[in-house]
């Protein structure tokens, strides 16, 4: 390569080595006379090396576009003028939020070769793009993103980038999330490709700007000689022989095939081949396309590519055939604003015409708009052909789980419901149909995943089209989207994709895969397949793959370049394997079964669709059949947990597990998949599956979180949004009532509940209600409710919330709407029930309608603008470059080829390059340029550009822009600046000293460049703007630079322009004077002022007016300055009020004083005034006030009038509750009593035993006679002697003689309970001095008596 330099430019390259050698020395003498200085200075060495910048007094100063404290990270623009060299973010990780521009400058129409030593980044967010130009502007040849590592050692992952412009323009965006090892990139002017591989040589042409090209060795062909041709000599003679003529390629024999036609005729081996197309070009390079096959013919529709005009529409679709017609629906229009359409197309082969199709749709239903879907043309039992459309994503309903049905015949649209698994549906999946089946087998996708987040998945699917049934078969084991898949010989074979999920769970994953997987249908087994082993690595995603005579071939697709090569799989072919065992044991990647006694592959329409039925298990291994409970756990519902082929059975405890397993009560078992038609459909499961809360409102049962994100069952009868006797129903809240009213009467019923008539406008509401009215019918009330739609004119009807009707929601009776009508009304419980009458005429029923308290918000893609996008936290995100709003959780979708410069989610720049005031600001966007005036001040302007000069649009709907230097002429002293600003920059406000120095702001500006205004002025002084004087009301010192609020200084003033706080209590007038806080009397008040906020503040007044003697207390925690005064105009506190100085003090913490009656006149001056000014304290405060008042006189009829009020007051309550105290007691006494009498007869009384003595006094006493009570001849005291048993002697009846009978003494003992709380102790001892000679009583036992 060397050698064709000096062949090239001999002289001049000659001079430049002499040249390079003596700058090398002056280099050597200069660099060891700093040296000899640096030993004589005291300068400070750096701790850390400065990579790309000099050390200076200890801090690395940065060479120009690097940033760091040791200059390690690439930020700004930078010029490669050399023939050669590297370009690299820095040494290590680069830094968030990097943008880093280059410009490789060679000669005119030269090609510039770029290869990449070393790439990492992160997957899909962090990119770098290359240009063919000097410009972002310029064709878009690459965008590199992710980890670029060689397959196999040799082969090439990456491929060389060549420009042919003469320029190159790289641009590397990384977001604020993860940083990775970065790039280095080797760069070459006019060289050979690839170094010619080394398998050939570089040879230049005659003159100085021919471009040099490689000379290949034998057997090695292309443009950098990489690709090896006629191996082993195609096995000549014998296998085939090599065809040196045309492509150089073996020729094969027919009983011989192959690259180098090695494999028999057929093959038990599979084979890759690359072959080579015609037309090659760069323009058929594309990706997202779809191609379909049609008589052996591929057609290739729609698809990605990098650059694109006005005039051509480029889609990201899914088209069908069906005999002579591809069909095309849905996709995204790059040239679209809300991008994604449900557009039906379709294009007739022999007329190659296209032609738009207007589908009619049910009333009550909906066709999804979405993107990343697939489609496939089924013909049912009936006849019908339906083009079935599975799953993808919608800009409003975010990711479907719908399966959408077109009838080609009778031209209508369809959204079916579904039997079987809940599936969940998502973008980029590849799907592949089996005519024999009549099933879909859908793999993969980037979904919705539980809480809240999103990814990529390795479910599989099939969906049974005539039945409309979904079933989970075994996943993958490797996530991917935007790959393909075919069916071969009962094997779906998926190659390629996108494999990077989550950054931090994805372990280094590559953007690109070249992995190839086989499913075994049968088996219902993965295996993964060797990848191609071609001359070149053919990683790649968003490609497709057709089959044709049992063939393979993927077409295009993105591994950074968009790809325009065909590639080519040719499996195993079953007729090549003899024998039973052979056959029944070829494989993976192919299913051969062995019947009538040759090899056949095996085909689903063989067998049906019960695998496991089949009596193949011999076939399969066994871990591909065995199940085990945690296969089964992640099955949360009983038809997803029933409807697979792992085994799994759905217990009573809402559990799903192993077939295997014991269930303690089993609900359904597995062993098919038909057991789902016995599962209750659960609402929970089929509302999570739900992404986004217009998609959530759809459905009746569901409502959306909007704290969680996520989509819930609704709970019971909804009250909770939208209030009793309401049902939320999607965005609204509707309510039926069977009155019978006239259409203003009923609009005058819906306004008292805060509505309005219902405008049934969405088929959501319209099933309700249509509901609604057939549970009336069946309770035998047949309504006929008024609608909100109305004549508006002759022609013309519309709905109360002034949205005109479509005939779409609601539909007319046949026959309406008569001429007499302006009001609607449902005569039918039906769709097309309307009938109009007289506004003025009652009907049964009407329905009132209001917003829900949580309706959706305004969905991105319907943004318009950076500020509305992002005003919603971190849901939106805005891509400036193509002026979209995307959902967060739908970036990597949205822009899967790094469509997106860059993404904002807050701080908002302008969107043109002319609303950018700094040289600055205007080169970080990489679109913009600089146009310095002629005064040389800084001032410019910032438009869009290239590095030759400014660029524009030559007409207001093109995208293409053409250089225009007349926007910023030379001649008339104007400076294009592109790389890097002009040196002097200071906003039109100073001339500078030495280049670049601003010599003196002027027009009350300051800062290195004159950008900010003066303290005490605001305005935006960048690019020669205006500062004007903060407007403060003299309160504040300074203001907010740009805005102009006030920071004022004063607390209690506040606002943009400083006025008083009269919220808190702060009264006065702050155009004539001050605020003061208006403290109450006896009361301590402290103010702290501690946030950010207050730092600002250095003063704070207060203001008091008292009647009596005051005292006076305030301390703070830093010092203060305190000045008191007093008044008493009506003026005080203003300037022209006439205040009198009672306290000056300076530098305090604390004060306390006291100011009498002797010296002011309270009594007589009952406006007097106290103003406290607290100020020149530091922030943060706090600070204690205090005001109390006292007399110095007692006033003694106050005081007695006070005493005796307050005695005769405690008297009373004394006395009531002594009275309440003695009531308490004696109704204790009663109880206890009570409880004592009680006891007293149940009780087993003591024996007392009497001895009489004979004599006159027995007979005294026998015979009676003695006056009084009786004498008691024991008493037994009772437990807290208040009570007692009194024990005495009875003269029983006698005879006339009175003479006992005989046998009987006359005599009883008797005893009875007395009181003896009211006895005095000495009663019985007086009354019982005639008893004489008695003996001594037992004992009284204790607790005898209660």
């Amino acid at each position: 390569m060397n050698a064709g330099k000096r062949m090239l430019r001999p002289e001049p390259f000659l001079v430049r080595q002499r040249l390079q050698g003596m700058q090398r020395y002056l280099w050597l003498c200069v660099m060891f006379s700093l040296v000899l200085i640096s030993d004589g200075s005291p300068s400070k060495l750096c701790e850390k090396s400065c990579l790309s910048g000099r050390c200076v007094n200890g801090s690395c100063v940065c060479d120009r576009g690097w940033v760091g404290d040791q200059c390690q990270h690439c930020q700004g623009r930078f010029k490669l003028t050399e023939p050669s060299g590297y370009l690299t973010d820095g040494p290590i990780n680069y830094k968030y939020k990097t943008k880093c521009t280059w410009l490789i400058e060679g000669y005119p129409n030269a090609v510039l070769r770029l290869r990449f030593n070393h790439f990492a980044t992160e997957c899909s967010w962090d990119h770098m793009y290359i240009y063919d130009g000097d410009s972002i502007y310029a064709p878009l040849v690459a965008v590199f993103s992710g980890l670029i590592v060689p397959e196999v050692k040799g082969n090439e992952t990456v491929p060389e980038v060549e420009t042919n412009s003469g320029y190159a323009l790289l641009h590397f965006f990384s977001d604020a999330a993860y940083n990775l090892t970065g790039f280095e990139i080797f760069y070459s002017i006019n060289s050979c490709p690839n170094n010619c591989s080394g398998h050939g040589k570089c040879t230049s042409g005659n003159s100085i700007a021919s471009r040099v090209y490689c000379e290949c060795d034998k057997y090695w062909k292309g443009e950098a000689c990489d690709i090896p041709y006629c191996r082993n000599n195609c096995g000549s003679p014998d296998h085939g022989y090599c065809d040196l003529t045309g492509e150089k390629l073996c020729v094969c024999n027919d009983s011989w095939q192959g690259p180098d036609c090695s494999l028999t005729v057929p093959s038990t081996e599979s084979y890759w081949i690359m072959p080579t197309v015609k037309p090659f070009g760069a323009s058929l390079g594309r990706a997202s396309h779809k191609a379909v096959v049609q008589e052996k013919v591929m057609w290739v529709v729609g698809g990605y590519i990098f650059n694109y005009s006005n005039f051509q529409m480029v889609l990201k679709l899914i088209c069908i055939c069906v005999y002579n017609d591809i069909y095309m629906f849905g996709g995204k229009l790059e040239m679209g604003a809300s991008n994604i359409t449900d557009e039906l197309w379709v294009f007739n082969i022999p007329k190659m015409t296209w032609s738009q199709k207007s589908p009619s749709v049910p009333a009550h239903g909906l066709v999804y708009a979405v993107e990343g879907h697939s489609a496939h043309i089924v013909e049912l039992d009936n006849g019908d052909v339906v083009m079935v459309v599975i799953f993808g994503y919608s800009s409003i309903y975010s990711y479907i789980s719908n399966v959408q049905e077109y009838n080609i015949r009778t031209n209508t649209w369809l959204v079916p419901e579904t039997r079987g698994a809940i599936a969940q549906g998502g973008y980029g999946h590849s799907s592949v149909y089996d005519s024999g089946s009549k099933s879909v087998y859908i793999h993969g996708g980037y979904k919705s995943l539980p809480a809240n987040k999103y990814g990529l998945v390795d479910d599989l699917y099939r969906y049974e089209v005539q039945t409309r049934t979904w079933t989970i078969l075994r996943e993958s084991g490797y996530p991917r989207y935007l790959h393909s898949s075919v069916l071969l010989g009962g094997t779906l074979l998926i190659f390629g994709g996108n494999t990077h999920n989550d950054t931090s769970l994805s372990n280094g994953a590559k953007c690109f895969s070249a992995d190839f997987l086989a499913y075994d249908i049968a088996c219902d087994e993965w295996k993964v397949l060797p990848k191609p082993n071609l001359h070149r690595d053919v990683n790649r995603f968003g490609h497709t793959a057709v089959t044709s005579n049992g063939s393979m071939y993927v077409f295009g697709g993105f591994s950074s370049v968009l790809l325009n090569d065909v590639l080519i799989y040719r499996p195993p072919s079953c007729e090549a394997f003899l024998g039973q065992e052979r056959c029944e044991a070829a494989g993976p990647g192919v299913r051969c079964i062995w019947k009538g006694g040759c090899c056949m592959s095996w085909e689903p329409i063989f067998f049906g669709l019960d695998f496991f039925a089949l009596h193949l298990c011999h076939l399969c291994s066994v871990s591909a059949l065995a199940t085990v409970d945690e296969r089964c756990y992640r099955f949360s519902d009983c038809t997803s947990c029933t409807a697979n082929t792992n085994g799994c059975q759905w217990c009573d405890s809402k559990k799903c597990i192993s077939a295997l397993s014991n269930c303690t009560s089993v609900s359904w078992p597995a062993g098919g998949t038909g057991n789902f038609t016995k599962c209750l459909i659960r609402n929970e499961q089929i509302c999570s599956k739900m992404a986004n809360c217009k998609s959530c409102s759809l459905n009746l049962s569901c409502q959306w979180d909007p704290q969680q994100q996520e989509c819930h069952t609704l709970p019971g009868k909804n009250a909770q949004l939208c209030g009793d006797g309401w049902s939320n129903v999607g965005e609204a809240c509707l309510q039926i009532n069977s009155s019978r009213e006239s259409y203003d009467n009923a609009q005058h019923y819906c306004k008292n509940l805060e509505g309005n008539i219902g405008s049934l406008t969405t088929a959501k509401q319209v099933d309700f209600v249509l509901e609604e009215l057939q549970k009336y019918q069946q309770k035998g009330k047949k309504l006929s409710p008024w609608v909100g739609l109305r004549k508006i004119n002759v022609s013309y009807w519309g709905w109360e919330d002034m949205s005109p009707f479509t005939n779409t929601s609601l539909q007319w009776l046949p026959g309406e709407p008569n001429d007499s009508g302006f009001c609607a009304y449902l005569e039918r419980a039906q769709v097309s029930g309307l009938r109009a009458n007289p506004c003025t005429a009652n009907t049964d029923g009407l329905i009132c309608e209001k917003p829900n308290a949580r309706p959706c918000k305004t969905p991105c893609s319907l943004r318009t603008s950076c500020e509305n996008c992002t005003s919603q936290a971190m849901e939106c995100m805005w891509c400036g470059s193509t002026k979209r709003c995307v959902d967060s959780n739908a970036y990597v979708i949205s822009f899967p080829y790094g469509q997106c410069l860059e993404w904002q989610t807050g701080d908002c720049l302008s969107q043109n390059c002319s609303g950018l005031r700094t040289c600055g600001l205007c080169l970080e966007q990489p679109d913009c340029g600089w146009c310095g005036d002629p005064s040389n001040t800084g001032r410019g302007q910032c438009m869009e550009g290239s590095y030759r000069g400014p660029m524009k649009s030559p007409s207001k709907h093109s995208q293409d822009m053409v250089l225009e230097t007349g926007l910023c002429p030379k001649d008339r002293g104007f400076e294009w600046a592109f790389i890097q600003c002009p040196a002097c920059q200071c906003n039109g406000h100073s001339t500078c000293v030495n280049g670049s120095v601003c010599e003196q702001c002027r027009n009350l500006t300051t800062g290195l460049h004159c950008e900010t205004c003066l303290p005490g002025y605001h305005g935006d002084p960048t690019n020669g703007g205006k500062c004007q004087a903060c407007k403060c009301n003299g309160h504040a010192n300074v203001c907010q630079v740009l805005t102009g609020k006030c920071f004022c200084t004063t607390k209690g003033i506040k606002g943009d322009q400083c006025h008083c706080d009269s919220e808190n209590r702060y009264l006065g007038n702050p155009l004539r004077g001050t605020c003061y806080y208006n403290l109450l009397i006896d009361y301590q008040f402290t103010f702290s002022l501690l946030q950010e906020d207050d730092q600002h503040y250095t003063a704070i007044n207060f203001m008091a007016t008292p009647e009596q003697n005051l005292d006076m207390s305030i301390n703070a925690s830093n010092n203060f300055n305190l000045n008191i005064t007093w008044s008493v105009g009506s003026t005080a506190g203003t300037i022209s009020g006439e205040e009198i100085p009672i306290v000056s003090k300076t530098h305090i913490k604390e004060y306390r004083d006291s100011f009498s009656c002797e010296k002011f006149s309270f009594h007589s001056n009952p406006n007097i005034t106290f103003y406290v000014y607290v100020s020149n304290f530091s922030w943060p405060i706090k600070i204690q006030i205090a005001f109390s008042q006292h007399n110095s006189i007692m006033d003694l009829v106050q005081f007695f009038v006070t005493f005796f009020s307050c005695f005769l007051s405690l008297l009373l309550v004394a006395a009531v509750v002594w009275k309440i105290k003695q009531t308490c007691w004696a109704s204790r006494r009663r109880e206890q009593l009570m409880r004592e009498r009680q006891q007293m007869a149940s009780r087993p009384f003591a024996s007392v035993a009497v001895t009489l003595d004979l004599g006159g006094t027995q007979i005294e006493l026998l015979q009676g006679g003695i006056e009084g009570p009786p004498k008691p001849v024991a008493v037994e005291p009772c437990s807290g002697g208040k009570a007692a048993v009194l024990t005495v002697l009875m003269c029983l009846p006698r005879g006339a003689s009175g003479v006992p009978p005989p046998g009987q003494t006359g005599i009883a003992i008797a005893s009875a309970l007395i009181d003896t709380s009211q006895q005095k102790p000495m009663d019985f001892k007086e009354k019982s001095q005639g008893l004489k000679n008695r003996k001594a009583l037992p004992p009284t036992h204790q607790g005898t008596c209660v």
